[in-house]
């Protein structure tokens, strides 16, 4: 398992046919994957939301942790930093599971 000096490992983002597309990094592939999940097309809302599968392989193992993730766009708070916009995409997650794959 390949982790870099600060703790980081990288996980590749795949589609139902298996191919690799993007790369995310965090220390943990719940980190990951809000990262994978900002990048959906937003609702307006938490709510009104669609859920879409998330699946990550972690780079240098087997592993495919399989999430369910959905974004959305909210009000940035009064306390936002000036170079913050005045509406921003958040993200969440939800853990379906790990599979082992026989082959990369």
């Amino acid at each position: 398992m390949a982790r870099s000096d600060d703790g980081k490992r990288n996980f590749a983002l795949r589609d139902t046919s298996g191919s690799e597309s993007s790369v995310f990094s965090g220390r943990t592939p719940r980190q990951a994957a809000l990262k994978a999940a900002r990048r959906l097309d937003p609702a307006d809302g938490e709510a009104a939301a669609d859920r879409e599968d998330i699946s990550l392989r972690e780079k240098g193992t087997k592993k495919v942790h399989h999430y369910e993730g959905w974004a959305w766009v909210e009000e940035a708070p009064d306390d936002k930093p000036d170079w913050m916009p005045q509406r921003i995409t958040k993200a969440n997650v939800s853990k379906k599971g790990i599979e082992h794959l026989e082959e990369i």
